[in-house]
């Protein structure tokens, strides 16, 4: 037995964290694509990996040299086609990384009450009209970002750029206001924007009642780092969607402790 080399049996520190790390970034990389098409779309590619294999391996010259051209560009369609979901993954990574610019964490991390107390105070007013439209079914749907994209909002909204309120909120969104229809974008402890026409989700597996407040606040969700808050019109309750999932029903002790801690 002389000949057989047994060191990639060897286990060690640094391998465990390499398998630990591989195995958190694979879990990352799944929780951001399920429940969207890119799950449909990474199993495609698999099948038409394996298929190339296997016409390899009968010596399908021809259709061997059609899949071969074909997945040559394939880094190229992957970046084309996973493209909402890189994004999310950069942003993500972008916001773990920059702590100095979000002091909520290092309120976190130093323990800190009094941000936390100074946030549920700018989470009231919004807590508020929120019960409010509840009482009286009105639909809302209120998008909350960390940073605010020029690009993507200011082209389809209105402008407002003021200071949260509860009143200012009802006004928006009672249904004879012109700027009913759409979202209200909160960021920078401001209301930056109304009348926001989002980008709706492509994921089919949602249920059929779901609206288009419903699908703009799971599709903004997708692409940026927002979550949303929905209030539908027709039953009053209040969804919260974020990284593409809802969650339906929620009341407003837990609403309150989901904004305190993404907014």
């Amino acid at each position: 037995m002389k000949g057989l080399d047994f060191d990639f049996l060897k286990f060690t520190w640094i391998s465990a964290i390499d398998i630990i790390v591989v195995a958190i970034l694979i879990y990352y990389i799944y929780s951001l694509i399920k429940n969207t098409l890119a799950v449909n779309l990474l199993l495609g590619l698999l099948i038409i990996f394996l298929f190339y294999h296997l016409v390899k391996s009968l010596h399908m010259d021809l259709l061997s040299a059609i899949i071969n051209k074909f997945m040559a560009v394939g880094i190229m369609a992957l970046v084309i086609i996973f493209q909402p979901e890189i994004r999310r993954f950069l942003l993500h990574i972008g916001k773990s990384t920059s702590l100095q610019k979000n002091k909520a964490w290092w309120g976190y991390l130093f323990g800190s009450k009094d941000l936390e107390r100074d946030n549920l105070i700018r989470i009231k007013p919004i807590i508020d009209a929120c019960k409010s439209m509840k009482k009286t079914r009105t639909g809302a749907l209120i998008v909350f970002v960390k940073f605010y994209d020029d690009e993507l909002f200011n082209n389809s909204c209105e402008i407002i750029d003021s200071k949260i309120s509860k009143r200012l909120l009802e006004s928006i969104f009672q249904k004879y206001s012109p700027l009913h229809d759409g979202a209200v974008v909160i960021a920078e402890n401001k209301i930056k924007s109304a009348s926001c026409i989002l980008p709706l989700t492509d994921n089919d597996k949602l249920p059929t009642h779901f609206g288009l407040r419903h699908r703009a606040g799971i599709g903004v969700s997708e692409t940026t780092d927002a979550v949303a808050v929905i209030i539908s019109e027709e039953t009053g309750e209040i969804a919260y969607a974020k990284q593409g999932r809802v969650r339906m029903n929620v009341s407003f002790g837990e609403l309150e402790k989901l904004l305190n801690k993404d907014f």
